[in-house]
């Protein structure tokens, strides 16, 4: 999503944009989460700091968390930086700079999508947080009420009977539900990003098949080698998600970058779910999709290369099972993906601190999908050296030195 916007918004700013992959745009990171354009999503995800929270966790209870040894042994720089950050201090601050990108998500994406005629795959009715406990659910219907003071993000508060009314599929009474009324939800994911490469080639753009590990400094410029061929350009965007860290890092930059994998599987289920719920106490998303029932996990720390593990699906099918008949899986692999984040919640974007003509766009974490107009647009003007529309400063690469 991010790299094919990025292409979008280069384009129609006059460049002559090359889109390069290993796979047809849409494959990868932003085929399997949740569909979600989240512009209720204002504050990042913060590293958990609750003891009873860590510690389940640790001992593997649950279904919101699961790791491998190698892959905290890997990652145990940035997930530290990462607790650090979520601080609720600095988490403040990175909600102040985060909000900045989300308030403008679903304008921006409305635009590709009137212009890629995907209206078919969109649905503006927001989607739910799901509560168990009353509880819970009283705490999240005042931190609704704190966001929409604070960032004008609508929801609404739904009581046990309205839940119910509101979502029948639901097989036994919940304590509530948030209803975020501003966030949409997208029937196949991947067709979205799709339509808009769709719409990137029929004004003239290029989409070719090649390897980021292939990129070289050439002449003035850059090259990357394509199944046409190598192709050269004077400036390079790096999109490439839970990538990227791999490819910087032969460019000798460290940032404290790591990765959450997920997993999501489709269900045959009677239930006719209306929008997508988020068992919020549990940490799963079922989300009704052209293909079936999507049941989507948590985080997996785990090195992206990893086997995959069925352990964390397992477990939210299960959960899921108490709350919807599910019915059967469809006949073929659960999905494994990453997630590209950074230990200060923020994206990276901006030019390469150095390297001339390079420049960074990724980092999204959980919200690449949501960010990806965004993302794009902002980065095409500062590529551009257009006045840009939000202060880059608090996403851009220099900051880890």
């Amino acid at each position: 999503m991010v790299g094919t916007c990025t292409a979008l918004h280069l384009q129609q700013r006059g460049f002559d944009v090359v889109l390069v992959d290993r796979r047809a745009p849409g494959q990868e990171t932003s085929f399997g989460n949740a569909g979600l354009i989240q512009r209720e999503a204002v504050e990042p995800y913060a590293f958990p700091r609750e003891p009873g929270f860590l510690f389940n966790a640790a001992v593997g209870r649950g279904a919101e968390v699961h790791w491998h040894a190698r892959g905290l042994w890997q990652m145990a720089g940035a997930l530290l930086s990462y607790f650090r950050h979520s601080h609720p201090a600095a988490h403040a601050q990175a909600t102040e700079a985060y909000s900045r990108l989300i308030a403008h998500a679903t304008d921006e994406h409305d635009l590709l999508i009137a212009a890629a005629g995907a209206q078919d795959l969109v649905a503006r009715e927001g989607f739910r947080f799901v509560f168990r406990t009353s509880a819970a659910f009283d705490e999240a219907a005042q931190r609704a009420e704190d966001l929409r003071t604070r960032f004008g993000v609508r929801s609404k508060a739904e009581n046990s009977a309205q839940l119910a009314q509101a979502e029948p599929a639901l097989r036994r009474p919940l304590a509530g539900a948030v209803h975020w009324l501003d966030p949409w939800a997208v029937n196949h994911p991947g067709a979205l990003v799709q339509r808009y490469a769709d719409l990137f080639v029929a004004r003239g753009g290029r989409v070719l098949t090649g390897d980021a590990a292939s990129l070289q400094a050439q002449g003035a410029g850059w090259s990357v080698q394509t199944s046409e061929g190598r192709v050269q350009a004077a400036q390079a965007v790096l999109a490439l998600g839970p990538w990227a860290d791999g490819q910087i890092r032969t460019l000798g930059y460290r940032f404290p970058l790591f990765i959450k994998r997920g997993y999501h599987q489709h269900y045959r289920s009677p239930a006719q779910v209306q929008q997508p719920l988020l068992d919020a106490e549990r940490g799963y998303v079922l989300a009704p999709m052209q293909r079936g029932l999507r049941l989507t996990t948590g985080a997996e720390f785990a090195p992206i290369d990893a086997a995959p593990s069925p352990v964390q699906l397992a477990k939210a099918e299960a959960l899921a099972r108490e709350l919807v008949d599910l019915g059967e899986p469809l006949p073929e692999p659960p999905w494994l993906g990453a997630r590209p984040c950074t230990a200060d919640m923020l994206p990276v974007m901006g030019p390469a601190p150095r390297h001339k003509g390079l420049w960074f766009n990724f980092g999204h974490a959980h919200q690449g999908f949501t960010l990806g107009p965004v993302a794009g647009r902002l980065l095409a003007e500062m590529v551009c050296g257009e006045p840009t529309w939000v202060d880059p400063t608090p996403y851009a690469p220099a900051r880890f030195g």
